[in-house]
């Protein structure tokens, strides 16, 4: 087999690869909903576990990406794709921390009465997880039109964000819920804000790719 047709089969893998990473973060994303809305704590657990799994296809694509990058010498486009690859699993691994430090602190909130409360918690979650299916398939697929709609999305994540803070405000000052717990919801939601964050950043290197510029600057 000549030197391309093996290239591109390579490229082909690293897709494929990212799409398997991607897959791994959804479903930690869904766990974290299934969680906060069950309280299974044992499936909290299992949350922190999996993000070792993830951990590990970032370290399989980083290895696929910089052997493609020192064995075969890209052209640039070849170049932008396997480079923001990298970018973007690096995204992807902070995305599943993310999930496993809302297990992490669902674990701790056993009978906290505010999951009876905190209305938009779940829906952020809903909305991030959307986010990061749509920003992977867009990565994939070369779909700037679908980049963009997750781009818009954001927005409804940071407004979800605004109503949690005054849903835990107005609980500490009515129900005398405990400070740290409202302190806890915060958190979750804040970690959800840096998810749809990083599905966004997936975007932009998308764009990159595709380009060679981010926000209009010309990269590569």
């Amino acid at each position: 087999m000549s030197a391309r047709p093996t290239f591109d089969h390579e490229l082909e893998q690293l897709n494929t690869d990212l799409i398997k990473m991607g897959t791994l973060v959804e479903e930690a994303i869904e766990n974290t909903i299934t969680v906060f809305q069950t309280q299974d704590y044992d499936l909290a657990k299992t949350i922190v576990e999996h993000d070792r799994q993830i951990n590990d296809m970032e370290k399989i694509i980083e290895s696929r990406s910089l052997s493609l990058m020192l064995r075969q010498q890209p052209v640039a486009v070849d170049l932008r794709f396997v480079s923001t690859a990298l970018k973007v699993v690096t995204d992807m691994e902070r995305i599943g921390d993310q999930a496993a430090d809302i297990a992490e602190l669902l674990t701790h909130m056993d009978g906290s009465h505010i999951y009876t409360v905190i209305q938009h918690i779940p829906d952020m979650a809903k909305n991030t997880k959307q986010m990061v299916h749509d920003a992977i398939a867009a990565f994939v697929q070369l779909d700037l039109e679908l980049a963009e709609r997750v781009k818009k999305r954001d927005d409804v994540v940071d407004d979800l964000f605004n109503r949690v803070k005054d849903e835990v405000i107005k609980i500490l000052k009515t129900d005398g819920a405990p400070v740290d717990s409202g302190i806890d919801f915060l958190m979750i939601a804040k970690y959800l804000e840096r998810i749809g964050d990083h599905a966004v950043n997936i975007c932009e290197w998308l764009e990159f790719r595709l380009t060679g510029e981010i926000n209009h600057t010309k990269l590569l």
